[in-house]
């Protein structure tokens, strides 16, 4: 029984060995089969998505170099008016900033001395005229000398000649506008007295008006009458291309600065005197296309000094170039070598890159 038993045994483990060893095999095989897919997840997960940046292309630098003044705006012309006499001024008409007409009244002195003088004068010309009346019958009929008929003709043209003083100081009175324009400053005010040749107001033509600009000694060749320029006029926001220009032959002894002139049409009388303006002169030469331009943060520095660019290229992959720079303008540089207008340069996202890396923009 025992034999059988132990025959029976061992036959008995044998039977039971055989499932544990294919269980093992199917294990062995699963977990291959899992190790595969891991590696080929692991091949998937190593490959490297395209860095995204962000690129401009290289486009031409335009080169500004037209000088900027700081300039003054003044009437075209500005004609100072005054009574001819003097006396109290008794009304004005007009006040500043106010347009008015030729002819238009003003002011009006008080004009009651000369009233009185036109009374008297009027007064002389009627005895004048009587007298020559007179004595024309007895200078006819040959009873007066020649010499008293000569002086008696003089006392009427004398008479005559005091009473058209005396009309002219009465119309004199009244101030009257020899031109058109805008009143400019009021010196002389109601009830104050006004003298001959003191201007009571001034006023100004600024249809168009003249920009005033101090150019230096060294700078004042390159500008001709008809060189272009560019006024801007921040108080009014306004910006407007100058016209003609009228240059100063005399230097001022301090600064060495000549006055330039320039004419700007002002219609619509929003430019007037004493503003400030920025005055550009766009001389031959100053402006026009020069060499490539980019922002600054395109522009790296490497560890040797030297400058380089990621570019990148038609299969969409970065590569280094070494460039030259110019000048700066705002935020851009200007490129002397190294590009080509139309390439494509990376400006952000470059931390990134290396040799050969795909990117998309």
């Amino acid at each position: 029984m025992n034999l059988i038993g132990g025959v029976g045994e061992k036959y008995y483990l044998c039977t039971q060995n055989k499932p544990c060893a294919m269980k093992k095999e199917i294990i062995l095989a699963f977990a291959c089969c899992l190790m595969a897919i891991g590696c080929g997840e692991k091949k998937e997960k190593g490959a490297k998505a395209p860095t995204r940046v962000k690129t401009v292309v290289v486009s031409p630098a335009f080169v500004d170099n037209a000088q900027t003044y700081v300039g003054i705006v003044e009437e075209n012309e500005g004609t100072a008016v005054s009574f001819t006499s003097m006396g109290v001024v008794k009304r004005m008409l007009v006040r500043e900033g106010q347009a008015v007409s030729r002819g238009q009244l003003i002011a009006e002195m008080d004009d009651t001395q000369a009233r009185n003088l036109l009374a008297g004068a009027e007064a002389q010309m009627t005895q004048a005229n009587d007298a020559l009346q007179r004595y024309s019958m007895l200078h006819d009929n040959g009873s007066l000398p020649e010499v008293q008929w000569v002086e008696i003709q003089s006392k009427v043209a004398q008479a005559k000649s005091q009473l058209e003083v005396a009309k002219k100081n009465l119309a004199d009175c009244r101030l009257t506008a020899p031109v058109s324009g805008i009143i400019g400053q009021q010196q002389v005010k109601a009830g104050e007295t006004a003298l001959p040749s003191q201007a009571v107001v001034t006023i100004l033509d600024i249809s168009s008006v003249k920009v005033k600009v101090a150019v230096p000694e060294a700078e004042v060749d390159a500008i001709s009458s008809t060189t272009p320029t560019t006024i801007n006029v921040e108080a009014v926001d306004k910006q407007v291309n100058g016209g003609r220009i009228e240059k100063g032959v005399v230097a001022d002894a301090l600064t060495h600065t000549y006055d330039i002139r320039i004419r700007v049409n002002n219609g619509d009388r929003k430019l007037l005197p004493g503003m400030v303006a920025s005055v550009r002169f766009m001389t031959e030469g100053s402006q026009g296309i020069s060499g490539k331009s980019l922002p600054v943060t395109a522009v790296q520095k490497a560890a040797d000094g030297s400058l380089f660019v990621w570019t990148i290229g038609k299969d969409n992959t970065a590569h280094r170039a070494k460039v030259s720079i110019g000048g700066t303008k705002g935020n851009n540089v200007a490129v002397t070598e190294g590009i080509d207008v139309g390439q494509r340069v990376v400006i952000e996202g470059y931390q990134k890159l290396s040799e050969g890396t795909k990117v998309v923009y």
